[in-house]
């Protein structure tokens, strides 16, 4: 857990187990999630997909509100970690904030498996923030929910 301030926001951050986030922390780092990736995008898709439970929640909180978060997912059988559902609330965009929470979310990644490649489903447009991360891009554009993604890896060295 680390603090940090942001134009007068002081955050801290949190990685916890599903079972472990409190029930205001669940209920609001899901509603962020809610209102970036269904309302403000207009894409409705089902976000509770049933991997919470299997992910570590990375979460920048402000007292009891959640103004980042990301799951982050060990090893799969092909030897590769993952983070999902990275989002930031709009107050805090424009801030740096976006990587700040993907060095975070790394250095918990790489901590635990440092010699774990870490793959990511990146919408398109985003491609060259996670490209300024050290992530290169994997395979073909694809769909998902209606929005163009690239699957993009990064290895530590």
């Amino acid at each position: 857990m680390g603090t940090e301030n942001t134009d007068n926001v002081e955050l801290e951050w949190h990685c916890k187990h599903f079972e472990a986030l409190t029930l205001t922390q669940l209920e609001r780092w899901f509603a962020l999630r809610q209102q970036v990736f269904v309302i403000e995008q207009n894409c409705p898709y089902a976000d509770i997909d049933g991997r919470d439970s299997q992910a570590l929640h990375l979460l920048a909180l402000a007292g009891d509100r959640v103004l980042a978060g990301a799951r982050i997912f060990a090893p799969d059988a092909g030897g590769q970690s993952r983070i999902g559902r990275v989002v930031v609330d709009p107050v805090l965009r424009g801030q740096g904030m976006g990587y700040t929470l993907m060095r975070e979310a790394l250095d918990r990644c790489r901590q635990a498996w440092p010699e774990a490649p870490v793959i990511i489903g990146a919408q398109a447009h985003l491609q060259p923030f996670y490209g300024e991360l050290g992530f290169i891009p994997v395979g073909e554009l694809y769909d998902e929910d209606g929005i163009p993604h690239i699957n993009m890896r990064l290895t530590f060295s």
